[in-house]
């Protein structure tokens, strides 16, 4: 049968076959010969740009106007703080101030001490919490009532609480927690802790530095400090030697980065090694001092004349030979370098403030700022030399125990200074202080300076790292939105961009594509 390829023709009144639209979406051969790229329509992209640029500036404007300048509660500058220093002998409440838009701190708003610390609470440290609550009532009279809840409150334990058991210590801290969150302050469970030596040395550090007017600038220009404290003494200044890990602290302020050596040398505080000593001399273990001596005869080489016993030799000459063996089993330095026990450290370099117990006592003797530690070794010998009788006549207003440590302090000194750290007689670089102007140099005021910049930072923050952020609450909600707009755009844009209808047409052989605006398709299919 033979096939006939005859093309058959169709009444010209019947309708020609309309095919299913769909969107041309590539480039073929099978409609057209010689297609055409289809010419992109700017409208099309009109709308999405728009919202784009709609999402940017309601982001910005939400952050710039409303998130970053959302006031804080109560709306004022003005924020405080309150810091409890948990010592080894008693426990100081500060109450500070500073303006988040001058960046000022005002230290004056007061302290208060009480005594014992809470390391005193050991036996029974369900009751330490209980220490706080008159500390707590100095602090909300000089903190407005308005302010309570949105000041923060912190304890900060140092050495004497170091020395307790672990287990004891978190009795101790649970106790005072119990006590801080019924405070009416701000206050989290975390912010109650027994803090490092090396923390504490860093603090001290800041606040002298601060005070000085050297934070934030040139680190070979800062000034280090030694501390004397009652269990530990802590040594923080900028060294440009390459430490150890567990000495080296990076300090970044502003847009300076310190390297600090930090340690603190536990059992070195000034009423430990008192301690240690006098049990060195009741066991008649202490020979050192009365290597010269007849055999048999006691002697206290740090009590003055006539205290408790006859001193046969110059209490002066005594004193000057104490050292910190005699306090401490000696070790091998296993570092390049050990001035103090068998701990590393560096050559000390620059300037540096001896504080608190090394201020103590030199304010004692009357001593300036800036003396010679050989001054502090005559006026120690001086008085050691006197007869205890006369000494408690002249000092009324001392009892017994702070008059003997006085003989006590004014050799271990020199022994810290001299002996240990390497500190000639005459080095002009060592200055006694307990505060530059009216700032004083407590470590506690240096946490509260650390702090307080990175609260700054966090209300000051740029809109873009905000939004960055990990922490920033609206960080998901903004995703959620953004993503919804895009496609709200996409499928506008999608619903205005013309189609594409391709129909056969029989009479002339061939494919018709023809562009079809989607509203007017949609009605005429409707019909």
């Amino acid at each position: 049968m033979r096939r006939s390829h005859a093309r058959t023709r169709i009444n010209s009144n019947m309708d020609p076959i309309k095919l299913h639209t769909r969107p041309l979406t590539r480039s073929t051969n099978l409609f057209s010969r010689n297609p055409k790229p289809t010419k992109s329509n700017p409208s099309s992209f009109a709308i999405p740009i728009a919202l784009t640029a709609t999402l940017i500036t309601l982001i910005s404007c939400y952050y710039v106007f409303i998130h970053a300048a959302k006031p804080s509660f109560p709306p004022s500058s003005v924020k405080y703080g309150v810091l409890l220093d948990g010592g080894s002998t008693g426990t100081r409440i500060h109450v500070f101030s500073y303006d988040t838009e001058t960046n000022h701190f005002d230290f004056d708003l007061g302290s208060m001490r009480l005594n014992p610390g809470l390391s005193s609470y050991a036996v029974n440290p369900t009751n330490a919490g209980d220490s706080l609550k008159d500390l707590l009532d100095f602090a909300k009279r000089k903190v407005p009532p308005a302010f309570w809840a949105d000041t923060e409150i912190r304890l900060m334990a140092t050495a004497g609480l170091r020395l307790v058991d672990v287990v004891v210590q978190d009795k101790i801290l649970d106790s005072c927690r119990r006590v801080l969150r019924a405070s009416g302050f701000r206050f989290a469970d975390d912010w109650a802790t027994v803090i490092t030596g090396s923390d504490e040395g860093v603090y001290a550090w800041i606040v002298a530095n601060y005070a000085l007017g050297t934070l934030g600038g040139d680190p070979s220009e800062t000034t280090g400090i030694i501390e004397l404290g009652g269990a530990s003494v802590q040594v923080t200044f900028v060294s440009d030697e390459p430490l150890p890990q567990e000495f080296s602290r990076t300090l970044k302020f502003g847009n300076v980065t310190y390297n600090l050596y930090s340690h603190s040398f536990l059992h070195f505080g000034q009423n430990v090694a008192f301690e240690t000593l006098r049990e060195l001399l009741s066991s008649g273990d202490f020979n050192t001092a009365a290597e010269s001596l007849q055999k048999g005869t006691y002697i206290d080489p740090c009590s003055p004349k006539g205290y408790l016993h006859h001193v046969e030799s110059s209490p002066g000459s005594l004193a000057a030979k104490i050292d910190l063996s005699t306090l401490q089993a000696g070790e091998k330095c296993s570092y390049k370098s050990c001035y103090l026990g068998s701990t590393f450290m560096p050559k000390l370099r620059g300037k540096f403030l001896a504080t608190e117990n090394f201020f103590h006592t030199s304010k004692f003797f009357g001593l300036r700022q800036r003396a010679f530690l050989s001054h502090l070794l005559m006026a120690g010998e001086q008085f050691c030399g006197e007869d205890w009788s006369k000494l408690k006549k002249k000092h009324r207003s001392l009892d017994d125990e702070d008059l003997l440590r006085y003989c006590f302090s004014s050799a271990y000194i020199v022994a810290l200074l001299h002996d240990s750290l390497g500190i000639s007689l005459d080095d002009e670089r060592i200055g006694f202080a307990n505060q530059v102007e009216n700032i004083p140099l407590d470590w506690a005021l240096g946490a509260f300076i650390l702090q307080s910049t990175a609260v700054l930072d966090e209300l000051h923050p740029s809109w873009i790292s905000t939004i960055i952020s990990d922490d920033s609450p609206t960080l998901l909600s903004l995703i959620a939105l953004s993503i919804m707009l895009m496609v709200i755009a996409w499928s506008i844009s999608k619903w205005r961009k013309p189609q594409l209808k391709t129909i056969y047409d029989l009479e002339k052989g061939r494919y018709i594509i023809s562009r079809v605006n989607r509203e007017s398709y949609f009605v005429r299919e409707l019909r």
